[in-house]
């Protein structure tokens, strides 16, 4: 439920933004905090790997397989979130490279928010927001010793 709904939001708000604030002057939302910023993404966060477009697809194919394959043991809610974000944030940017142009495997990623302008801060979009979050909380999780499999390691050790 998580991975379609941050998927549907992502693939809307795509949508919205190429249609009305493409080719457009960025968008001031709140002064010095929020930019809406439409721009074409063919590499990875911050750009980088911009000539390795095709490379990026079939990692993101293996990290969705990778997240369907671990959800049949998934016994616990914060995981099952954790999973939904990462899941639904990588096909949305999946689907772009997919579907988008300039070709089939090859599309550039669409990318519209940008915080905190003045700092330099890269352009992203929900996709990559629900992929940071999904990343920040499974390191949460497993540093508090909760497993996919709802059973929590709590460090302790017996001696027999």
């Amino acid at each position: 439920m998580v991975a379609a709904v941050v998927y549907a939001l992502d693939v809307v708000s795509k949508l919205l933004v190429v249609q009305f604030l493409e080719h457009k002057e960025p968008t001031t939302v709140i002064p010095g905090v929020l930019v809406l910023n439409v721009i074409r993404n063919p590499g990875a966060a911050f750009s980088i790997g911009t000539g390795m477009t095709i490379i990026f697809t079939v990692i993101a194919v293996g990290v969705v397989v990778a997240i369907l394959r671990t959800a049949r043991q998934l016994r616990s809610l914060p995981w099952a979130i954790t999973l939904g974000l990462l899941l639904g944030g990588a096909v949305g940017n999946l689907t772009d490279r997919i579907f988008r142009s300039p070709a089939p495997l090859q599309g550039h990623v669409v990318d519209f928010l940008q915080a905190f302008p003045v700092t330099g801060f890269p352009v992203f979009n929900l996709a990559d927001s629900a992929i940071v979050c999904g990343g920040i909380l499974a390191v949460f999780l497993a540093w508090r010793g909760y497993q996919i499999d709802g059973s929590r390691q709590t460090g302790e050790t017996t001696d027999g």
